[in-house]
This record gives C-alpha cells, structure tokens and sequence, in this order.
C-alpha cells in the first residue's frame, strides 16, 4: 500500500515546541506514532517535506530514528524548513553510517511502487503576480525538477506528483508546474506546507483533470491517509 503525509516538524533536539502553533500540535509525535498504525512494513509512506527542525543532519539525528521507527519504507522530499539539506549524496551517506535503512530520497528521481510512480519536488510559491528575479530563478528551477522526475517515470500509465508547496492557494497559482503535470498526464497531486488559518485557502479538489490534496499532518490529524 501507499500512504502519504505531510509536514511532520520533528524537534527532538531542536528547540521547537509545535504546540504553539496551535493545541492540536500538543504531543504531535505520539499521535503520528499512532497514526501509523495501520501502516505495514510492506507498504510505503510520502512524507511531502518538513520533516525536522534540526539545522544540520547532526541535529536531526533523533528525528530521522524516529522517523526510521515507524513501520514501513519512507519516501522524503524537501521543505522550506528542511534545513538540514544539503545533497542527496550527503544525506544518504548519513543515513546509512547510523542505521537508517527506510528512508528514501525524492529528487531529481522517481520511485515505483504497485504499479504507479511516484514523482515530484519542492515546489515554490511567488508571493506576487509580479515576481522578483530571484523567486522565478526558484521556480523555474522547481519546473525543471518536476519535469527530470516525470521523465524518470518513462511510460508508466499512473504518476502521482508530491509538492511541498500547494500549487494552488488563494489566488496563486502555479501555472508552470501545473503545466508540467498536465503535459505528463499527471491526475494526483498532494502537497503539504499550509497549516492552522491557512487550511480554507487551500485547494483540495480537481482543476483541469488534476485532483489536489492537502496532506500537512494536522490537517490529517496526524494519520497518514491510504493513496492505494
């Protein structure tokens, strides 16, 4: 099976109590550690970026074995708080000197499980309709990642795209990376970053024969939701 979930925000050694962004973040590790329960090692879980408050890997050390621990294979892509980011090579070199066998890498790549493939990226949001310079080098360069993944995925019939960033909220809308899905027959897109007053600007629903989802954890109260 296939799950996914978004934006765990773990701060085992990072001094980042979530609760203050709201009571239902109140002890947000117990309550994944028991949404998970349904989750089977056999299965899969995308977790769509902001995985830790950790500021180097070193930091987030007890957050990856947290994440290591709960049952199943994980699939992780970047968020804007991901910090501790660096290059893939990195991570994976880390990962393996401490014994962190279920975590896997979403960039630049894609992964095939029963069937489908999955693909996708951080995304970006531009604050205006008029971007700087700065936030069109970010999307464009978020366009390309999108497009190496669904290429990755060659001719498999169903790919799912991951985002950290909604590609659609409000008014904004990402029409190039919508573009990019629609150019590879893309049909689901889930995405995570929006949390607490934010949620009702959210689009979950379908928008050109693309259906979007909302899967930051306290949106799903913390229980990663069954893709297939």
């Amino acid at each position: 099976m296939l799950w996914t979930i978004g934006d765990l925000h773990l701060s085992f050694e990072a001094d980042k109590p979530m609760d203050i962004f709201g009571p239902e973040w109140a002890g947000h590790a117990d309550k994944l550690i028991r949404g998970f329960e349904d989750v089977r090692e056999a299965d899969t879980t995308v977790i769509c970026g902001d995985l830790t408050w950790g500021m180097d890997m070193k930091g987030c050390l007890e957050d990856f074995r947290f994440i290591d621990r709960l049952p199943g294979r994980k699939i992780i892509l970047k968020g804007n708080h991901d910090y501790w980011w660096s290059t893939v090579t990195k991570a994976r070199t880390f990962f393996a000197e401490n014994d962190i066998g279920t975590i896997e890498i979403l960039n630049n790549n894609c992964f095939f499980r029963e069937g489908i493939a999955v693909c996708g990226t951080r995304g970006w949001m531009c604050p205006s309709e008029s971007p700087s310079p700065h936030d069109r080098k970010l999307m464009l360069r978020e366009v390309q990642r999108l497009e190496t993944s669904l290429k990755a995925a060659g001719e498999c019939s169903r790919k799912l795209v991951f985002l950290h960033y909604p590609p659609i909220f409000g008014k904004f809308y990402a029409g190039e990376l919508i573009g990019v899905m629609e150019r590879y027959g893309v049909r689901e897109c889930y995405y995570g970053h929006i949390h607490g007053a934010g949620r009702p600007l959210a689009f979950e629903g379908e928008d050109r024969g693309i259906r979007y989802k909302l899967v930051s954890a306290d949106h799903l109260r913390f229980r990663p939701i069954k893709i297939l």
